[in-house]
């Protein structure tokens, strides 16, 4: 059965398009295209000619030009629609009540990767916060969880440690779409708003996003297809280390390594540790690469490609975790942790904000236990699906484990 989002819902629907009032303004990027790959903005200028008075963007700008962390972009009038473009990922992460004047109703029509390090949900969530502030109506356009609505992993965000790839305590693979996330934000998050959601029609928990019949347009310049995003939950973290998570290349997030790491060396140590914890559904390719920028510019770095094979046994966070425990020791002095600022945090390491916790740093520097890194996952898990349970739009499979 074909997935209609909501913003495929929203076009063809005239009692939901009734739900629009007055001059609206609209948050998109690159990923906001319908069922057929057409543009959102195009689809709702069309739709709703002079009274789209506004679009706003989160991080990477509206097309998806723009690399890396706090790489921000600016505001700019669109050269086609005429109608203003403001970031939310510049000199503000939050609209400003001018950016917000004259505005009845926000549509926000984002594709997230179903992963707590990935920075439109919280874009989504501020803009919801000063739309609240403002008495403005915040209208979200459900998408699909890419990894499925299933499986929960990682350890849950310690406030502590919150910054803008985690403002929410959250486990790493959250299970959620993002109109749920709204709502979870709104009735648990302690955000005031005025919120309603298009869900989805068709879309179900267990799939994954290659079973929805939808295109997979890029949401950021370095989750270039769906692979992308099923290994993204494991080598995400290595963006708070010294090695290369494979930007500079065309396979990023799924290419890794460093130019002392000695790949065949260390692979049949890995796969014995992987057989050992009951790993599966992936395997490791030792290679060489070469970034053209980024880290390790230019220089050949040894290590891996992840391939994922069976992507429903595949466990990626803790294959990331055991990842990073293994190169931290086999490199030695030559592993470095990365140094502030990293998203506008000017003390906290990079990799305790990417956790979302200094345990697992200190975890993988005393080459902690398996027994302790499952304890740590676990840790506050069943309050988080409890919590979740209001905001929830779609059923769970019968017969399915919740999380």
């Amino acid at each position: 059965m074909p997935v209609f989002t909501g913003l495929d819902r929203l076009l063809a629907e005239p009692a939901l398009q009734q739900k629009c009032n007055g001059n609206l303004a609209y948050l998109c990027h690159n990923a906001s295209v319908d069922r057929h790959c057409r543009e959102g903005l195009s689809l709702l200028k069309n739709l709703f000619g002079n009274r789209l008075k506004a679009v706003f963007s989160p991080q990477h700008g509206l097309f998806g030009e723009a690399q890396d962390n706090m790489i921000e972009s600016g505001h700019f009038i669109h050269p086609f629609f005429q109608v203003p473009v403001y970031s939310l990922y510049s000199e503000t992460r939050s609209p400003t009540p001018a950016m917000l004047a004259g505005i009845d109703q926000v549509i926000i029509d984002l594709q997230d990767a179903g992963c707590r390090a990935y920075t439109f949900v919280y874009t989504m969530m501020l803009l919801i916060e000063a739309c609240g502030k403002q008495n403005i109506e915040v209208l979200v356009l459900d998408r699909p969880n890419p990894l499925n609505g299933l499986n929960v992993e990682g350890n849950m965000l310690d406030l502590q440690f919150k910054s803008f790839i985690g403002l929410h305590p959250l486990p790493m693979r959250h299970g959620l779409t993002i109109g749920e996330l709204a709502r979870m934000a709104v009735q648990q998050g302690g955000i005031q708003g005025r919120l309603d959601v298009i869900p989805m029609q068709g879309w179900k928990r267990e799939m994954y996003f290659n079973e929805t019949q939808l295109p997979w347009v890029f949401p950021s310049p370095n989750m270039p297809h769906i692979k992308t995003a099923q290994v993204f939950p494991a080598t995400v973290v290595l963006e708070g280390t010294n090695l290369s998570e494979g930007r500079g290349t065309t396979r990023p997030f799924e290419l890794f390594g460093h130019p002392d790491l000695q790949p065949h060396a260390l692979l049949q140590h890995l796969e014995t540790l992987f057989q050992k914890h009951q790993l599966r559904g992936f395997s490791l390719r030792p290679l060489y690469f070469q970034p053209t920028f980024d880290k390790h510019r230019d220089a050949v770095c040894g290590g891996f490609q992840l391939h994922v094979h069976d992507r429903r046994t595949f466990k990626p966070w803790q294959t990331g975790q055991l990842l990073l425990r293994e190169w931290y020791h086999a490199l030695g002095p030559a592993f470095q942790w990365r140094q502030p600022p990293f998203e506008y945090e000017e003390i906290l390491l990079p990799i305790d904000l990417l956790n979302g916790t200094d345990q697992l740093r200190h975890w993988v520097e005393t080459n902690g236990s398996w027994d302790a890194l499952l304890t740590l996952e676990q840790e506050g898990r069943e309050a988080y699906l409890a919590t979740r349970e209001p905001a929830l739009l779609y059923p769970f499979p019968t017969g399915e484990p919740v999380g």
